[in-house]
């Protein structure tokens, strides 16, 4: 049954039965499990890699549905965390791999153990703090890496290979300053999601396949709107490069700290309970002071204009607001200090 499975990716003889027996053993992390990484953990589970681990912080929402494509309406009216909705659909596609979901934010105190093992970490985040904690703990760890984005119709690609290419901070020493596109503010077309994070999966099934020396060392650029598809070899690594070149890791090591605001959400993350949330005792808190809903993941009270997302970790998502302190305000009103 598995032989059949996979046969038509063994049958491509660049790849072949000893690619497809090396993904067997692999391991992979999907950090983001939207746009992107909806792609990404579809693409791996159906190829047959041994273990993948998603991780998101987020719920589904029904504007994620015209592009994220693992998620139905019925996630969204349930407000399932993406990360365990996405696990629940692909354990279906392939029940003969360990898929594994942590409804969490990735941060300097919990990144090893959640990259522990991994052979790729497969980047579908939307901010480059996030990126450039994965960019410090894999280019500690020499792991390899799948860098995308995706924005309007336009879109970019760049394998990071520790040792070899150069890493993500080698091209972008610090994160872009000013206001910055992003889906909520520009737009963003599906088919442009689909088509990176079909390019970042297959530099990644190269790696956990074995076929390392296949990885493009190059970086793909996409506008499908005016259909124009370029690729740029990547320079040589900057020996001055903080990371790479003087092994200094700032971001893992907290001293630059990810922010609270999420990037085109009018939304801010809220993380300030050490013991979590007890979510039933919560919801009888909260009934009678707006709208209450609870699933076994989180619940979700709205008082108009704001909404409040809860996890049991404790953590938050406050929509209706950008300004940290009015969320933080919030958060204690209505959670607790």
């Amino acid at each position: 049954m598995q032989q059949e499975r996979y046969s038509r990716q063994t049958r491509f003889a660049p790849f072949g039965e000893d690619g497809q027996a090396a993904l067997a053993k692999a391991s992979a992390v999907v950090v983001g499990c939207g746009a992107l990484g909806t792609v990404h953990a579809g693409l791996l589970a159906r190829a047959g890699v041994g273990r993948i681990l998603l991780l998101d912080r987020d719920y589904v929402e029904h504007s994620n549905l015209q592009r994220q494509m693992l998620y139905t309406e019925r996630d969204a009216d349930e407000a399932l965390p993406k990360a365990e909705a996405a696990r629940r659909h692909l354990v279906e596609a392939n029940s003969s791999i360990t898929i594994g979901a942590q409804v969490t934010d990735l941060n300097p105190e919990n990144i090893g153990e959640l990259f522990e093992g991994a052979d790729v970490i497969v980047d579908g985040t939307d901010n480059f703090e996030t990126r450039m904690l994965i960019n410090d703990w894999c280019v500690r760890e020499n792991t390899a890496w799948i860098y995308g984005a995706a924005v309007g119709s336009y879109g970019l690609v760049m394998p990071i290979l520790p040792g070899d290419t150069p890493c993500f901070r080698c091209m972008f020493p610090e994160p872009p300053g000013g206001a910055q596109p992003t889906c909520e503010t520009a737009g963003v077309l599906g088919p442009l999601t689909s088509v990176v994070g079909s390019l970042q999966a297959m530099e990644a099934l190269k790696v956990l396949a074995g076929k390392r020396d296949a990885v493009r060392r190059s970086i793909i650029t996409v506008d499908l709107w005016d259909g124009r598809i370029r690729e740029t070899k990547l320079p040589a690594k900057d020996p001055a490069c903080p990371a790479c070149g003087l092994r200094t890791f700032p971001y893992l090591e907290g001293a630059r700290r990810i922010p609270v605001s999420l990037c085109g959400r009018n939304a801010v993350q809220i993380h300030d309970k050490a013991r979590g949330v007890d979510l039933e005792q919560l919801a009888q808190r909260l009934a009678g002071l707006g709208t209450v809903r609870k699933n076994e993941f989180a619940l979700r009270f709205i008082q108009d204009p704001y909404e409040i997302t809860v996890f049991a970790d404790g953590r938050a998502i406050l929509k209706g607001t950008t300004d940290v302190a009015v969320a933080r305000s919030l958060y204690s009103r209505f959670v607790g200090n």
